[in-house]
């Protein structure tokens, strides 16, 4: 049995963040209901395309029941606001005021069901000047100190490679939709969550946070070294990169006998992690003299063996092949109602040595829609809703 077997969640949402949250609960096995305008979810249409299915639609739909129904009209609102009344959640990320301007805001939608957690995914959060703004994920890591912070040292921002701020944000309304339904079970009593991409980037910042607030330095960008911690960083080797990630006197000492420097275990220039980053030119110079004859293979092996955390930079499909991600189960091939079965990454998390994760892939645009239907008990209105154009898209598959 799955940990949310059981639990029932309206999936109003589109593109990434909602998406992505409701997927993580499919993985858990909620069942979730994903409610799609005619045109399907705008994520259907953007590629890279296997076969007409696009790839983005397929990793964050996972496991989703697909209906059709047309909100623009006042029964196709009615329809939705009837099965949010069958649900234990409600997962939405309209822009501000949108839903409830489609009669499916929390306050409507609790009324009906006092028991209901609503959870709302927005750029900026349901209060605050920027509350109507429109927000991308870019948006949201220009402003939230993220992009100063990340770039080569004297270079200009960078945004990091991929969309964080709505990862994160459908990561954080997931943890949240978990700690309400724990409430709810307690109490009977539903929430209101209002979970903004801005805020969530804003909270994963610490090392940052630990320079503004407590050094009274604003963040620096620093490439691929550590702002804090040195030797925490990419050193060049004779074939590419690699990361070593000195933490304590004991790996820095053991580190300068591996390459040739015992002396400098006991300079008082290195004397702690904050002299060495201090000095983190001339500790550059001492590592980098070792690494860069040598290819990266050599000088990871050797560390390793020295008991000091390193890596070679792999690429994505280095890492998908790794042993490691093998063992783990990183990836997941599941069935799918065109492409036969889909490569998948499911939520990461082993529950007593079992990873869950979605029985199908994504669904096909209005796949469900009569199952779901009749599993609500509305099996009868089903000739009627699509007769009127309410209920539409393909009859089950």
């Amino acid at each position: 049995m799955k940990p949310l077997q059981g639990i029932r969640v309206l999936d109003l949402t589109r593109v990434l963040a909602g998406p992505f949250c409701t997927a993580l609960l499919a993985d858990l096995g909620a069942e979730i209901i994903k409610l799609e305008p005619p045109a399907g979810d705008d994520y259907r249409h953007i590629g890279p395309f296997l076969q007409g299915e696009s790839a983005l639609f397929t990793l964050v739909n996972r496991g989703k029941d697909s209906i059709v129904i047309d909100l623009k009209a006042p029964k196709g609102q009615a329809l939705a606001a009837a099965i949010a009344a069958q649900c234990d959640v409600v997962v939405e990320n309209f822009r501000p005021g949108v839903a409830a301007r489609l009669g499916l805001g929390a306050e409507t939608l609790r009324a009906a069901n006092p028991g209901l957690i609503y959870a709302s995914i927005s750029g900026f959060g349901q209060t605050g000047p920027n509350t109507l703004l429109p927000a991308y994920d870019l948006v949201a890591q220009a402003m939230s100190g993220l992009m100063a912070a990340t770039g080569e040292e004297g270079g200009a921002p960078l945004k990091v490679g991929e969309s964080y701020g709505d990862l994160m944000a459908g990561l954080y309304a997931s943890w949240a939709i978990l700690a309400a339904l724990l409430r709810r079970n307690a109490s009977g009593e539903g929430a209101t969550l209002d979970v903004a991409m801005f805020d969530a980037l804003f909270s994963l910042l610490p090392t940052s946070h630990a320079l503004q607030f407590y050094a009274g330095r604003a963040p620096q960008r620093v490439g691929n070294r550590h702002p804090l911690s040195t030797p925490f960083g990419c050193y060049p080797c004779a074939d590419g990169q690699a990361v070593i990630a000195v933490l304590g006197d004991g790996q820095w000492s053991r580190l300068c006998t591996l390459i040739g420097a015992p002396e400098a275990a006991t300079d008082p220039r290195f004397a702690t992690d904050e002299l060495r980053t201090e000095h983190e030119p001339a500790v550059k110079a001492l590592i980098e003299a070792w690494t860069k004859p040598r290819p990266a293979a050599e000088v990871t092996a050797a560390l390793s063996a020295a008991g000091i955390p390193t890596a070679q930079v792999q690429s994505l499909a280095e890492a998908a092949a790794s042993p490691q991600a093998t063992a783990r189960g990183l990836v997941s091939a599941l069935p799918h109602h065109s492409l036969g079965s889909a490569p998948t990454i499911g939520q990461p998390v082993h529950f007593d040595g079992e990873k869950p994760i979605a029985a199908a892939s994504a669904p096909a645009l209005g796949g469900q829609s009569d199952a779901i239907l009749t599993r609500l008990g509305m099996a009868d209105q089903i000739a009627a809703l699509r007769a009127a154009g309410i209920l539409q898209g393909g009859s089950d598959d």
